[in-house]
């Protein structure tokens, strides 16, 4: 049946999930999901997450595809103990993505998150009632730990991404795993490839010794514990980093696509894939129905294989962690929100003009008069705040902000004077008068805020250009090496498995 679960039958189920093989079988359960003679399986085995923790302050719906975050725990507890890993009861998520399915319902592109992205964290709901204060500059999974429950929260984590990438999350899907190598035993195995032989201490580093042989260098197929233990594997390639491994993963998707598509879409194909591919799954309650999910599903049935790319957020290391790259990823966002695919082709599907008359494969149509219209502070009231150490920031800003109208309360020096890029603090109710507010600073981002009103904290990036681009929106070219460093789901199972 569908609806929200007991917690104790929660609490069992987060148990069995499994962050690994987030991509695979992800998509697989949307594919299984799209026919119809699934549908009287579906019917029975969907399961939703409360609604009541994703926030009121939420971003409008701006593009004619849809966005669907995918959402992966590492909880290695009860049944998946014997698979492999730790041990753990609360749920963790280190995997994440979010699929965008682009108005022409011929384009869809998984952009990764890795987990130890720094990132704020919004005010979320906790188990009790309550919601938190924001957190600022924390880790990404560290959202779907907020509450610190068996079954994570996934609300946490929509409220997240949202405020991230400005785009509105229409679904949000956890995966459970435990069902994961039944399934890829019934496709018949995955190829993969590996640029290397890799030995058991490569998958288990805790190991005295090398240990024995589990992966061959070159193409192979995998299924059952192989398959879990190819997208679990971090360490022994490249640089053993998370990011590598969310290459690893992105192949094993896309790989898994494509043999899923071979196999033709059929009952004798799909029908044994059903129950286990619905089963994984807990949804948001717009998708806890049969017919919501069948009717998404479908609406991705156009989606061939080399227009289904994956890409990771444009990132950069940050010690031990990954920072965020700007302006490189508010393009990315700006570009899915204009439903334009990562090589710059209109995907919107609104007819003429959604790809280049110029025979380029870029859009010739002209900006909206929205983007280009100049910014006016009327009725906005910002606080202006002095993050760097050169003098006289504060009430330079504030000066350029009352030329456009905006009204200044204050200006003063931030508690740290540290800011590479300018901050728009927000208050309840105020996310658009912060976006507003951020068009005048070429790189701003927004974070909402637990104290009244709009702050602006100014970083060295202004201090270096106070001129940039005033009274526009920072451009939303996106970056070349997005589009070169993207998979597609038909590319070489054995091309750029690695990072480092």
């Amino acid at each position: 049946m569908t609806g929200s679960r007991n917690a104790g039958a929660g609490r069992g189920r987060a148990a069995r999930l499994r962050r690994t093989a987030v991509f695979g079988l992800s998509f697989l359960v949307l594919l299984v999901a799209g026919v119809g003679w699934g549908y009287l399986k579906l019917g029975g085995s969907i399961d939703t997450f409360s609604a009541d923790g994703i926030s009121d302050d939420r971003p409008p719906g701006s593009s004619q595809g849809q966005n669907v975050l995918v959402i992966g725990s590492d909880s290695r507890s009860g049944d998946n103990s014997g698979l492999g890993g730790g041990t753990g009861a609360v749920g963790r998520s280190d995997t994440a993505f979010l699929l965008h399915v682009y108005g022409d319902h011929e384009h869809a592109v998984a952009v990764s998150i890795p987990r130890d992205a720094l990132v704020d964290i919004p005010a979320c709901k906790g188990p009790g009632g309550q919601w938190t204060a924001p957190q600022h500059d924390v880790m990404f999974n560290g959202a779907f730990s907020v509450g610190e429950t068996a079954e994570g929260n996934p609300a946490c984590t929509q409220n997240t991404v949202e405020h991230l990438t400005g785009l509105r999350v229409d679904h949000t899907v956890v995966i459970d795993f435990a069902g994961f190598s039944a399934l890829t035993s019934a496709v018949g195995g995955v190829p993969v490839c590996l640029p290397q032989d890799i030995y058991q201490r490569d998958l288990s580093p805790k190991r005295t010794t090398r240990g024995e042989k589990i992966f061959t260098k070159g193409p192979q197929t995998v299924s059952g514990q192989q398959a879990l233990d190819y997208v679990r594997l971090r360490h022994g390639i490249g640089d053993g980093s998370d990011i590598g491994r969310i290459k690893r993963q992105q192949a094993f998707v896309a790989s898994l696509i494509k043999r899923v598509k071979s196999r033709g879409m059929n009952p004798t194909t799909l029908l044994p894939l059903a129950n286990a591919a619905t089963d994984a799954m807990t949804v948001d309650p717009g998708l806890g129905s049969a017919d919501r999910l069948l009717s998404f599903a479908l609406s991705m049935k156009k989606v061939d294989l080399h227009n289904t790319k994956f890409v990771t957020v444009p990132w950069r290391y940050e010690g031990a962690r990954v920072a965020i790259v700007e302006p490189d990823a508010d393009a990315l966002w700006a570009a899915l929100k204009a439903d334009r695919t990562v090589d710059g082709r209109d995907a919107s599907g609104k007819g003429p003009g959604r790809s280049s008359d110029r025979g380029d494969g870029k859009d010739s149509r002209p900006a909206s008069p929205a983007a280009d219209a100049p910014v006016s502070g009327k009725g906005i009231s910002v606080a202006v705040y002095n993050g760097t150490t050169v003098q006289g920031l504060a009430a330079q800003a504030a000066e350029f902000l009352r030329s456009r109208d905006f009204t200044v309360t204050t200006t003063a020096t931030a508690s740290s004077q540290d800011h590479t890029s300018t901050v728009i603090e927000y208050g309840p109710g105020l996310r658009n008068e912060a976006e507003t507010t951020a068009r005048l600073f070429a790189g701003a981002r927004t974070t909402a805020s637990g104290t009244a009103g709009i702050q602006v904290v100014l970083g060295s990036s202004y201090a270096r250009n106070p001129s940039a681009s005033p009274g526009a929106p920072t451009s939303s070219t996106l970056p070349s090496h997005v589009a070169d460093e993207a998979r597609s789901a038909d590319d070489d199972p054995c091309a750029d498995l690695s990072y480092g």
